[in-house]
């Protein structure tokens, strides 16, 4: 395979010039004569001439009896080198297993394994590569997880040769980690459905596999629950000791690629996320935080256009690229042979490619806000569910999410209905009704939001039942009204499509009492952040729905100082604008969103502010001036009240 070739051939000088000290007996002395000889061997393999290394081992084995089975395995490794196995069969028959020491028993028993391969004999290159007690060095350990998998899988174990690929993963880089991962999905993607169902359903949350399982599953079309990122440390916290003002984890580029596209359709979307970009990007010179030079390209929203542009950010000297947009351009991009700059996507793939290598996506997915609704809704004890969306694309997606994610909690769905009048919406739902004396208590317009218990039905209605919605402002308000008229008093929870980014409260009295998650940004309640509605008084891509555009291009540079630290340190987190934001093991970038409450008319956070005792700064102080950024924009441009969302 490919990437094991490639493993090989960076370490083939290590190999060859070390084998030598590691196999020979040290009770046996060689002369000055075959030191020479084996030195002048070794360094034909380093060369890439490893037929001719082989011949040289050979004969040092003919006129080194003592160390005669050590050399016959190194000539044996040169052909192996060389593509030719077989051709090493009678060599590695001729070796004295007793005869060798250190770490070349295992060294021949992985060229049986791959020979036993090469001649369709899974069985024996299984129990070579799965021997117990055996200590392999790390040098050795990619290669006979390798071998290991290809066994399984000849022998028709696709779930264990995924396992161990997946134990592979976090080794490999560049071309060999894409193809692994490939690989992996394949394997799993030959399970049967019902089977992978059922090793997900038994997995415990640390298991790395469940991650694996779940995109396999998800690309058969099965909706299926993801566990919420666990939110343990944030970024850029003090280290301790004499160094104290230095904040672990900022790791700024030299030159940043930002990709958007500044025609057509998508136009619109791109005006607050690249003024939010550079509202934090500015914010960070505050702090005298070191910064990128910044250079803006237009991808046109076309693959053609992201490529073209991806490729001169590269050409320009781009260090990190920040983008592509839509769900077409990022996948042109992640579809090249190779990157050679790290990329932090804006969106997701539409062929749902696996991000590679230092690659990250980063995109505001309506799936994300449908399974934190289930979470939300059991952790208020509230274990059935009605769900009520319309027909759009994000609600249907928030839906499906929200289902596998209430179903995984031990919830269960009682209904689930797709609305496409809403002028009569609630008939034949067969809601319970319960008593107006028990419905959700809207809390004063004095009382604290944080202060409100968990409201409860009664009886009637069952204490454990809530409802579930997914559609636009004005849709809900016709909708809870109906609601109330039917003397169905169960509390409702929803996405923040629900709410227009902006308070009216003769408009949203109607949605009094819905509770929705939310980007903590557009109401202040992430400290740390420029403030909402300062920039809203300024800039109008900064208001209204669009706001969430522009949180999310504020993130879209605060972690980029913080991607490498998020990937390689697992329950940590960025306290960002669209939320709390982690990595996944896939370089997804994940976020946990806020709740807040309509309450007399206005939307409200239920818990106000966030990590108000351990506020990370967005970068750690600096010395010297930061370095100016190119292509900026000269001034604000303006953008309608509503644009596509990157998910």
């Amino acid at each position: 395979m490919r990437f094991m070739r490639l493993s090989r051939t960076a370490a083939i000088g290590l190999v060859f010039s070390l084998a030598l000290a590691a196999c020979v007996p040290t009770n046996v002395q060689r002369s000055p004569a075959e030191i020479a000889a084996a030195q002048s061997a070794a360094a034909l393999a380093q060369q890439g001439q490893f037929d001719q290394a082989a011949q040289a081992y050979l004969t040092l084995a003919t006129q080194s009896p003592g160390h005669a089975d050590s050399y016959r395995l190194l000539a044996a490794e040169a052909w192996r080198e060389e593509g030719q196995i077989e051709r090493a069969a009678p060599t590695l028959d001729s070796i004295k297993r007793q005869r060798l020491g250190g770490d070349e028993p295992l060294r021949l028993d992985l060229l049986r394994a791959e020979l036993a391969l090469s001649r369709h004999d899974a069985q024996t290159a299984l129990q070579l590569t799965t021997q117990p007690n055996v200590t392999v060095p790390a040098a050795m350990q990619l290669r006979l997880l390798e071998l290991r998998a290809r066994a399984m899988q000849a022998s028709g174990d696709n779930w264990g040769a995924a396992r161990t690929r997946v134990q592979m993963d976090d080794r490999l880089s560049g071309f060999d980690h894409t193809q692994n991962r490939r690989q992996i999905l394949d394997l799993l993607g030959k399970v049967d459905v019902d089977s992978l169902k059922q090793r997900t359903a038994a997995m415990s949350p640390g298991d790395r596999m469940l991650s694996w399982a779940n995109e396999a599953l998800s690309r058969r079309g099965v909706v299926v629950a993801r566990p919420q990122p666990e939110l343990q440390q944030p970024v850029g916290t003090l280290l301790p000791g004499a160094n104290a003002n230095v904040r672990e984890g900022y790791k700024a580029p030299t030159q940043l690629a930002l990709l958007l596209p500044s025609d057509g359709n998508y136009a619109a979307a791109s005006t607050p996320i690249r003024e939010g970009f550079f509202a934090a990007y500015l914010d960070a010179g505050h702090n005298h935080a070191p910064r990128p030079i910044v250079r803006v390209y237009d991808s046109h929203g076309t693959a053609d256009g992201a490529i073209k542009a991806y490729q001169q950010a590269v050409s320009d000297g781009a260090t990190l690229v920040v983008g592509p947009l839509t769900r077409g351009e990022v996948s042109a991009v992640f579809g090249q042979a190779q990157l050679p700059v790290p990329l932090l996507a804006l969106n997701h793939p539409d062929d749902r490619q696996l991000p590679a290598g230092d690659t990250s996506e980063f995109g505001l997915l309506p799936e994300t806000e449908g399974a934190q609704a289930a979470d939300h809704m059991i952790e208020r004890g509230l274990h059935h569910a009605y769900v009520l969306v319309s027909n759009d694309d994000f609600a249907q997606r928030a839906a499906g999410a929200f289902k596998a994610e209430l179903a995984a909690r031990g919830g269960q769905l009682d209904n689930m209905l797709t609305l496409t009048s809403f002028t009569d919406a609630v008939s034949g739902l067969n809601i319970p009704h319960a008593s107006p004396a028990t419905a959700p208590a809207a809390s004063s317009s004095t009382a604290s939001s944080a202060d409100v218990a968990p409201t409860e039905t009664d009886n009637s209605a069952g204490n454990d039942t809530g409802i579930f919605i997914s559609m636009r402002p004005n849709q809900a308000r016709m909708l809870i009204p109906q609601l109330l008229i039917a003397n169905i008093h169960l509390p409702v929870f929803a996405t923040s499509h629900v709410y227009d980014g902006s308070d009216d409260a003769t408009a949203n009295r109607d949605l009094d009492g819905v509770e929705f998650c939310d980007s903590p940004w557009l109401f202040n309640a992430q400290p740390g952040l420029p403030n909402h509605d300062d920039i809203a008084a300024q800039l109008p891509s900064a208001r209204g729905s669009a706001a969430r555009l522009f949180a999310f291009g504020m993130d879209a540079w605060n972690l980029v100082p913080y991607l490498d630290w998020l990937r390689t340190h697992p329950g940590s987190y960025m306290p960002g604008a669209s939320g709390q934001l982690a990595a996944d093991q896939f370089g997804r970038i994940r976020r946990v969103l806020i709740w807040a409450r309509f309450q007399d008319g206005l939307a409200r956070p239920l818990s106000g502010s966030l990590q108000t005792d351990d506020v990370p700064s967005s970068a750690p102080p600096a010395d010297t001036a930061p370095a100016p950024a190119g292509s900026m924009p000269a001034s604000p441009s303006s953008t309608g009240p509503s644009s596509p969302m990157p998910g």
